[in-house]
Order: structure tokens, then C-alpha cells, then sequence
């Protein structure tokens, strides 16, 4: 069993606990969608510049301005298009919400979809990103749901993750068979481009969609936790979290303690609250009565 370590660094003082936003959680089946699955759910496949924000009421019902620059799938808007339960980076950012994505990172989602409200929904100003968009009581909101890629800094026209989706948002939706043919063609021509390491990265993410769904979240979570697989790219500091509380007790906390994680160059730091009932991992916090389910149950 593959098992890395972080140390765990305990308070005496929760209010010495950091202020932190709570991890993500899901129900017990969602699935994430593959990349294939989210160009399908999407009426709007946009590559878009942020450009501003309208405050709403309270800072989830923000709304996100977004000028056009290519429309990959659906119809291009001709004015700036809103986007609904998104904001700006407050500025200062004191909390490095600002960050990019990774354009070379193809599978999991931007790290801020790993806090809070399970999605991204903060954005600089002036970033340009290709939005997964679907219309809901007629307002342009995220497509996916959960931890999908709906919302990633795409710079340059010709990124990966740019060629992926125009590949993605062509394929045929009533045709499996055919759907299964165009997958592996690119696949393949992808993989002969040998001395090309970005497309090996691509042909790596057009073979997931070919293997077909992601296993259910929780699932994933769990043997992330226990070292049976890799931590989903992202969300470290969720699964430390989780690891820590995991080692809690009825009969009280030990003093010293380690907890599995797969974060091995950079060691995370952890937090536990003196009611023993909260843990924090880089700024993500886990609750022990919102422990994981044990589908084995």
C-alpha cells in the first residue's frame, strides 16, 4: 500500500484555528463528470476574458461579467455575458485566490473548487477562461456541477486544454460507436507524436474518456485517504483534513500523530481545534459529524 505522511501540528486554543473555509462534500454517489461527460452537459462552451463583476445582495448572488473572445460550442454571444453565483478576487488577495491553472494539469479541477462550494466561482480580473456554461431560470451558470473542470484558465488559443475541448464539443452524442472510433483516432495520433510531451498529456486524458465514468467521489476520497490511489490533483488539502480527523477517537486525541497523505516535496500543515470536533489542512476544514460514509456499510 502506497502511504506518504504529513505531520500534524496540534493547537490548544480553537481560537487559534486559522479562518479557513470548510472541505467540500458531496453525496454518497455523485460522480464528477469527465471531461467528455461535461462538453456534453454544456449548452455554452466559451473562451471568455473576466472583465467585471455586479454585487448582489450577498457575495453568492455576485454575478460574473465575462467579454466573449470564441464560442466552441453554442452560439456567440454578441454582448458581455453574466454568469451567475461568481465574483472577482477581493483585492487585496490576501488569500492567493488569484492563482491560475495549471494549462498542463488536464484532469482535475482548479484547487479553488476543492474549498467551500465545491466549484470555482473566484476569478482575477483580466484572466481570459474557457467556461462549461448551461442556462438555468434563464441565467448562464456552470455546467458540471461538482469538482468538474467548468471554469479553467485557457491564456493562449492553442493550450491544451483549448485543442481538447474543440475535439470534445464535435464529437457525436447519439453515435456511440462512432464516438468510440473518433476517441481512439485522436488517441492515437496524439500517442505518435512521441517526442511531444504535451501530447502524450493530451492522448492520456482522451484515453480517460474512452474508460469511460469516474468512480463515484466519496469512493475516490476514501482510498486517497488510505493510500490505495493517488489524491485527486488538487485537492491535498481536503484529503489531509480528512486523514487527520479520520484519526480522532471517543477516547480523545493523541498528542503527536501522523496522517496519511500523498503530499510528500511539501509537508501540509494541520490544525486541530480543542473540542477535537474540527481539523484544518491548509486553509480547507473538515468537521468530524460530517465524517465520509463507508460504502462498505
Amino acid at each position: 500500500m502506497k502511504c506518504h505522511h504529513i505531520l500534524a501540528v496540534f493547537l490548544s486554543a480553537a481560537a487559534m484555528l486559522p479562518t479557513t473555509t470548510q472541505a467540500c462534500s458531496v453525496v454518497n454517489d455523485y460522480r464528477a463528470p469527465t471531461n467528455l461527460e461535461l462538453a456534453d452537459q454544456s449548452e455554452l462552451i466559451l473562451r471568455g476574458r473576466v472583465v467585471g463583476e455586479v454585487e448582489g445582495e450577498t457575495s453568492w448572488d455576485d454575478t460574473l461579467l465575462v467579454e466573449p473572445l470564441e464560442a466552441l460550442k453554442g452560439d456567440m454571444p454578441t454582448d458581455i455575458l453574466e454568469i451567475d453565483g461568481a465574483r472577482l478576487v477581493p483585492i487585496p488577495d490576501e488569500r492567493g485566490f488569484g492563482m491560475l491553472s495549471n494549462p498542463y494539469q488536464l484532469e482535475g479541477a482548479h484547487p479553488l473548487s476543492y474549498i467551500g462550494g465545491c466549484i470555482r466561482y473566484i476569478f482575477p480580473k483580466g484572466t481570459i477562461v474557457l467556461f462549461f456554461l448551461e442556462q438555468r431560470e434563464g441565467k448562464w451558470r456552470p455546467a458540471g456541477g461538482p469538482f468538474s473542470r467548468w471554469a479553467e484558465d485557457v491564456l493562449e488559443e492553442d493550450a491544451p486544454w483549448m485543442g481538447l475541448s474543440r475535439f470534445y464539443s464535435t464529437l457525436p452524442a447519439d453515435n456511440a460507436s462512432r464516438r468510440k472510433e473518433m476517441l481512439e483516432a485522436e488517441r492515437d495520433q496524439l500517442l505518435a507524436q512521441a517526442d511531444d510531451p504535451v501530447a502524450s498529456l493530451m492522448a492520456q486524458d482522451v484515453e480517460r474518456q474512452l474508460a469511460g465514468p469516474n468512480e463515484a467521489w466519496n469512493t475516490i476520497m476514501r482510498k486517497a485517504i488510505e493510500g490505495e490511489a493517488e489524491v485527486p490533483e488538487g485537492a491535498a488539502a481536503e484529503v489531509a483534513a480528512e486523514a487527520v480527523a479520520s484519526l480522532i477517537d471517543d477516547d480523545g486525541y493523541e498528542s503527536v500523530g501522523l496522517a496519511e497523505s500523498m503530499e510528500e516535496e511539501t509537508p501540509l500543515l494541520c490544525f486541530l481545534a480543542s473540542n477535537e470536533q474540527a481539523v484544518d489542512c491548509d486553509g480547507v476544514t473538515y468537521l468530524r459529524d460530517e465524517e465520509l460514509v463507508d460504502e462498505a456499510d
